[in-house]
């Protein structure tokens, strides 16, 4: 029996999906078809009361980010920004202590989300990616391969952040604008559900998918082999 292909959902050009209608059809690669065994595995993970519940609420909150939803044929219009979804989910959890670990170049919409939060009745507790100011010397950098050369620069740390919020037994912990990696690590080693509210995107106002929209266009590079990384002058 030859080894089953790997999903490759994203290139999958279906449209009545098997994934998404009990009539539909897939793909070779499609884990739908081939992974019968694994899913009825996974599913069996939301017979656990707590990520049950999780994944109900998640669901609910999901539909209420659309109106109109009883009006047939339905089109889609959606009436909520993912701040908003994002407090009305945890009042729905019934969490009150929320984490903010954060990116210190993002301390602005670091704190209006604080100010938001506080005044949706929450405690916020916030964390600066930079707390300890520990140089970046401590994870072998050199000179040359810090922002500022030559110059003291403390490291992100992702870990702290995330023990931090640990010790402080939050509830629930909102990423906003952690660099590509940090943000790994705090996932890895937070200890409460983590949301992402904001991902950084240093060129494109914090919206990375605008890099994918623009691909036939601005970003049509990124789809040669190799990325192309300007320069810089001496």
């Amino acid at each position: 029996m030859s080894e089953k292909p790997s999903p490759m959902c994203a290139t999958c050009s279906i449209r009545d999906r098997i994934c998404r209608s009990d009539d539909g059809r897939g793909p070779e690669s499609c884990p739908t078809i081939n992974y019968k065994d694994v899913i009825e595995r996974t599913v069996k993970e939301y017979e656990k009361p707590e990520v049950r519940e999780f994944a109900r609420v998640a669901s609910l909150q999901e539909a209420e980010c659309y109106s109109n939803r009883d009006i047939k044929p339905y089109v889609l219009h959606p009436v909520k920004p993912r701040v908003q979804e994002i407090c009305e989910f945890a009042e729905k959890m019934g969490y009150k202590k929320l984490g903010i670990a954060h990116c210190a170049g993002l301390h602005p919409e670091a704190q209006s989300l604080s100010n938001i939060l506080t005044a949706q009745g929450f405690e916020p507790v916030s964390v600066s990616c930079k707390i300890g100011c520990t140089p970046k010397e401590v994870l072998g950098l050199k000179e040359d391969e810090k922002v500022r050369v030559n110059e003291f620069e403390s490291m992100c740390s992702p870990i702290a952040q995330a023990v931090l919020l640990n010790e402080e037994k939050t509830d629930f912990n909102i990423l906003v604008g952690l660099c590509v990696g940090h943000d790994s690590l705090f996932l890895k080693y937070s200890e409460a559900y983590t949301t992402v509210l904001v991902t950084k995107d240093r060129v494109l106002a914090h919206n990375p998918a605008a890099a994918l929209y623009t691909t036939s266009t601005y970003y049509a590079r990124l789809l040669r082999p190799g990325i192309d990384v300007p320069k810089e002058k001496n």
